[in-house]
């Protein structure tokens, strides 16, 4: 039998594959850590149940702990975690929506989210397309217009250089098909949105909302541009 030395896949699948998992995963897909009562509660299964399948997430390697005091936030283990579920939810079949409830959480979700640590949905791939329509990147290079913008927003494009993960790839967006803005300076760039009160935390996991003075600070940051009129708005 020939000596395998490819990666060995299957652990973590695994562990993804799982419903309960799957579904505490996804909740820890806005980067935000929680507390193992608030995932239970979103995965709808008891403490007991959920702490058992942390425990289980944490020995495979896919979140981590950030402990306070006696309290325990779990969290996904890097961006790389991320990248892997966003995939997946490209590939997979999106759930029948049979409520208005659910109705409103897909279109809050598709509108604008996060996808991990960056900006992701319509508002996610608006940035995207004013920022190239502005000559601001050029592939994952910024341009010096580019550099020029993005330090009037606050973004520090240096120390984003300076990470250790890819600069500006585009990242797939699992509902719009096309590409938001993700890697070091995707994660800069909503950081600084979310600090200026542009862009706040919705009232479920991974959504955000376009507030009256982001859509007024977007508008000023792209006037003149014809591009304005497709940024996001909620």
């Amino acid at each position: 039998m020939a000596e395998r030395t490819d990666a060995d896949i299957a652990p973590v699948a695994a562990l993804i594959a799982d419903p309960t998992r799957a579904a505490i995963l996804t909740a820890l897909l806005d980067g935000r850590a929680l507390a193992a009562g608030e995932l239970a509660a979103l995965a709808g299964v008891s403490a007991a149940t959920a702490s058992a399948h942390l425990a289980r997430l944490l020995d495979g390697g896919l979140v981590g702990v950030v402990r306070q005091g006696r309290h325990r936030y779990y969290r996904l283990a890097g961006h790389e975690i991320a990248e892997v579920l966003e995939v997946l939810a490209r590939v997979s079949a999106r759930p029948p929506v049979r409520s208005l409830r659910q109705s409103r959480q897909a279109r809050l979700l598709e509108e604008a989210r996060t996808c991990y640590d960056h900006l992701a949905g319509r508002a996610g791939v608006a940035l995207l397309d004013a920022l190239r329509g502005h000559g601001c990147l050029d592939g994952e290079r910024v341009t010096p217009g580019g550099e020029s913008l993005l330090a009037e927003l606050g973004v520090d494009v240096e120390r984003a250089r300076r990470a250790r993960r890819r600069f500006a790839p585009e990242c797939l967006d699992w509902t719009e098909r096309r590409a938001h803005l993700g890697g070091a300076l995707g994660a800069a760039v909503t950081e600084v949105l979310l600090e200026r009160g542009w862009y706040r935390r919705g009232s479920m996991p991974r959504a955000v909302v376009l507030t009256d003075e982001g859509r007024e600070g977007l508008a000023a940051l792209f006037s003149g541009k014809e591009l304005t009129s497709h940024l996001p708005v909620t």
